[in-house]
């Protein structure tokens, strides 16, 4: 009888294992197809149908921003030729229920003049009539036409309180933006068109600016590595319309102190602040040989526009180094609108989007 029990313990082993190779790992494989199943089909009975605007500012992660990325993904450079900027003759008027707004900033600029104190300077700049895109026919290369007017500094400073209540209880921002439609707006409430820059050294490295806390506009928070404003005085000569790789190289001899044979310079994309309304065109520049030391040390020589920052980032320029410190959190709620836009577009032009947005992904996740 014993020998029966062992035989038969041995065979119930072999049929217990054959059973296990035959059919659990079929049936763990049937049942773990089963739960998925069941659960896309769970997820697919609360999928409702929804609409969404075509056009949605720039965001990774926690980070939602207010720029629109109009024209360019960054991969591909605009070449300067496909640019075409046209001057209209006649100025920018307000309304007249703002126009009252104009007239109390040029009172504050005559009393701090009065005090002694430096007044708002009312420089001449160019407000954006319109801006539109069309393709070549051949190789459907984008074609970027954009046409302006003038105005200048107190235009705008009066034009960005698009949110002060008017005397029958509108705003501007309600009276005359189509939230459905963001690129309709009236010149008047463009009056601002600039260059943002991100530098890149040669030894790697992103310049990253903190804007001064004695800058009217923006006081405080971080920046491109060069941001400069579009001036009728300076950026035109005579009536020929002004060129927005000039206003480029400008800012990059103004705010850092480079000249134009020290580096490429390569023109992304336009881009559009729609809460305060306010246009960009994002480069990337490439230093030839100065490194981050070359740069600290050419700067600590003298710079024009020095007292627009109040301190620079030196960043590793690589995907994962600059989205986690676009991220920071110290950082992710300080950006100037703009910012994050023209630094992710500057990844995506040196290593190719889906990399980056590999790497974003992985980042965001471990938030």
């Amino acid at each position: 009888m014993g020998g029966i029990d062992v035989a038969n313990g041995v065979v119930g082993a072999v049929l217990g294992m054959l059973f296990a190779v035959l059919f659990q790992q079929p049936l763990q494989n049937g049942l773990y197809r089963l739960r998925t199943r069941s659960t896309r089909a769970v997820r697919s009975l609360r999928q409702r149908e929804e609409s969404s605007p075509a056009w949605r500012t720039f965001s990774v992660g926690p980070l939602h921003t207010s720029a629109l990325i109009v024209e360019g993904d960054g991969e591909s450079s605009i070449p300067a030729e496909a640019v075409y900027i046209q001057v209209l003759d006649e100025g920018i008027e307000l309304p007249s229920d703002m126009a009252a707004w104009r007239d109390e900033i040029e009172e504050e600029s005559a009393r701090l003049r009065a005090e002694g104190r430096t007044p708002l300077w009312n420089g001449p700049r160019y407000a954006v009539e319109s801006f539109d895109v069309s393709r070549t026919a051949l190789d459907e290369q984008p074609e970027v036409h954009l046409r302006l007017r003038p105005t200048d500094y107190y235009t705008f400073l009066a034009a960005q309180q698009l949110d002060r209540r008017l005397a029958d209880g509108t705003t501007p921002r309600s009276r005359h933006l189509d939230p459905d439609d963001p690129l309709r707006a009236p010149a008047f409430l463009q009056c601002s068109f600039a260059v943002n820059i991100a530098v890149v050294t040669a030894d790697d490295m992103l310049v990253v600016s903190r804007r001064s806390d004695r800058v009217r506009m923006a006081p405080g928070v971080w920046n491109s590595s060069v941001n400069e404003g579009m001036s009728r005085h300076i950026d035109s000569s005579g009536r020929s319309a002004p060129d927005l790789h000039a206003v480029a190289r400008r800012g990059m001899r103004e705010e850092l102190a480079i000249e134009p044979h020290e580096y490429s310079l390569e023109l992304l994309a336009f881009v559009l602040d729609v809460e305060k309304r306010h246009w960009s065109a994002h480069f990337y520049a490439r230093l030839k040989d100065l490194t981050r030391e070359d740069l600290q040390a050419r700067m600590s020589r003298g710079v024009a526009d020095r007292w627009e920052h109040q301190t620079i980032d030196y960043v590793p320029f690589r995907p994962a180094a600059v989205i986690k410190y676009v991220l920071r959190p110290d950082r992710v709620h300080r950006w100037a609108p703009l910012a994050p836009a023209l630094f992710h577009l500057a990844l995506v032009h040196v290593y190719s989007r889906t990399p980056v947005e590999r790497v974003g992904a992985q980042i965001v996740r471990r938030l």
